[in-house]
């Protein structure tokens, strides 16, 4: 969760007034605060860019006309932020996004006017190669200068231990943000960038070991509105092989099958639910240890979906994928829940869903 203060988190249970702001940096260093009437957030793990953005704004004269206009909006960027108002005369904000400004479209008389953008792994994603491209040292290295040949001085931050990695040849015409995301499989990471738009190379916390930071209760006071469980076989592997497949002749071939190998989980390897394997390769495995890594962190994403929920409350704009809740249901139930989505609205009303992908009983 991105750091808050605790009375940020207690006011998000009180009655309060949302505080939300909008920034739009144009290509010439102009910066304009937006007013905006509506729009949201959407901050999803499943997706290659995780963030994308929605705001309504009453000025029509924010759609671009001449080709000033088109130069200073094309690469323009959008910063969002919401929290609270303490009520004297104080508020916390925290971010939301740095956004890719890609559309704005609206009625060029009377408004309103929607702009739309995503999240900067974008940038990285729309610049294909145009030749053939080499990756190769270490994981940390290999993405830094993935990101950093589509953006220069971007911010690169690890809290991963960093591994070697087999080279990488890329084919013209490919995708540098999927090359990124696989050579951070390599060290059973993932690579994102997060709220501040900072690029993020790091392993996702365990269900398991890591503390909620924040809980979700049908209690006075508390901030739950609806929660839903679902269990599902689509899509659901117990085990992953994740093998090497370097074309030297110098390093042998290395592979490594991760199982579920918990009794008590209902996708168990060699249980009830049977053998489900799935297969991953990369010529960046080239050890033991980047097998065990990948295929850890691959089957983590492969059996998620045995247990999930969705879970609706009052809006926190703190949160992040990857987040431990602890929710309790109106029965009493009480249950451990790891953040994978949820949309964050603009506007004062408008509903918090939260969508997670896996969930246990909480002791």
């Amino acid at each position: 969760m991105y750091p808050v203060s605790e009375r940020f988190l207690a006011r998000l249970a009180e009655s309060h007034t949302p505080v939300t702001k909008v920034q739009l940096f144009l290509t010439t260093g102009e910066v304009i605060d937006l007013p905006h009437i509506g729009g949201s957030v959407t901050v999803d793990r499943s997706q290659a860019i995780r963030r994308t953005c929605t705001v309504t704004c009453p000025d029509p004269s924010l759609i671009p006309r001449t080709p000033s206009d088109q130069l200073a909006t094309y690469g323009a960027r959008l910063r969002i932020s919401r929290g609270v108002e303490y009520g004297d005369g104080t508020s916390e904000l925290v971010p939301l996004g740095v956004f890719r400004l890609d559309s704005v479209d609206g009625d060029v008389s009377e408004g309103p006017v929607t702009l739309q953008g995503k999240g900067l792994e974008a940038v990285v994603q729309d610049d294909r190669f145009t030749a053939r491209y080499r990756a190769s040292g270490t994981v940390v290295t290999a993405i830094t200068s993935l990101i950093r040949r589509s953006t220069i001085g971007a911010d690169v931050v690890s809290l991963i231990t960093d591994i070697p990695i087999g080279a990488r040849w890329f084919d013209v015409e490919a995708d540098p943000w999927a090359g990124c995301q696989e050579i951070a499989a390599a060290a059973g990471a993932e690579v994102y960038a997060n709220a501040d738009g900072v690029f993020v190379i790091r392993v996702m916390p365990d269900l398991a070991t890591v503390d909620p930071v924040w809980s979700v209760e049908a209690t006075e006071g508390g901030v739950y509105i609806s929660g839903d469980r679902a269990m599902t076989s689509d899509g659901v592997y117990n085990a992953v092989l994740a093998r090497g497949e370097s074309s030297s002749d110098s390093i042998p071939p290395v592979s490594y099958l991760a199982t579920d190998s918990d009794p008590n989980s209902p996708t168990y390897w060699g249980g009830p639910y049977g053998r489900r394997p799935l297969f991953y390769s990369s010529s960046t495995l080239t050890t033991l240890a980047a097998c065990q890594n990948a295929a850890r962190l691959k089957l983590a994403e492969a059996k998620a979906p045995n247990a999930s929920g969705d879970i609706s409350s009052l809006p926190n704009p703190a949160l992040e994928p990857g987040d431990v809740l602890r929710v309790v249901h109106e029965d009493g139930s009480r249950e451990l829940h790891q953040v994978a989505s949820f949309s964050v609205p603009l506007d004062l009303g408008g509903d918090f869903p939260i969508s997670t992908i896996s969930a246990k009983e909480d002791a």
